[in-house]
């Protein structure tokens, strides 16, 4: 029987990215891209966050998520762009890369922690949508080796 160390670091899934945005500025909706290119020193190439704190370059979010805040707040379906998330990945459950390296095509990202709903969402989804993001706002991430993402990239544990 494995022990829980194990168990963390073993992950078999393997997940694809279903969706790519960047916001060119504070407050705006994102626009949504086929690939992007990714630096250490700047996170993605044309969002606003230029990777200050280095702790939240990449915001990225589960699609299979995006999916149960439709159901709470009576959807059919959610645009990912009022997330204001990123990278929306679909397959792998983001939360088991925490305090892990994972590989998303030629880029390296280490999970630095959750990426909580703001006060945006109640605009963006109507009334709720701040409590309907609760628990499902996705992850924050720092680059640790850049390079080009694009869509159906796969998304693995390193």
């Amino acid at each position: 029987m494995s022990n829980m160390k194990e168990l963390l670091r073993t992950i078999p899934q393997v997940g694809k990215i279903d969706f790519i945005s960047v916001r060119k500025e504070r407050k705006v909706l994102p626009t949504s891209l086929d690939s992007v290119l990714v630096s250490e020193e700047t996170g993605l190439d044309g969002d606003h966050y230029k990777g200050r704190s280095k702790k939240r370059q990449v915001t990225l979010i589960q699609a299979e998520h995006l999916v149960a805040v439709a159901s709470i707040l009576g959807k059919d379906k959610i645009d990912p762009l009022l997330t204001r998330r990123n990278i929306v990945v679909s397959g792998v459950n983001l939360l088991a890369f925490k305090n892990q390296q994972f590989q998303i095509g030629e880029v390296v990202l280490e999970m630095t922690g959750l990426c909580h709903p703001c006060s945006q969402m109640e605009t963006n989804f109507g009334a709720g949508g701040y409590n309907a993001m609760r628990g499902h706002g996705g992850i924050t991430t720092k680059v640790i080796q850049g390079g080009m993402i694009k869509i159906d990239d796969v998304v693995k544990l390193l």
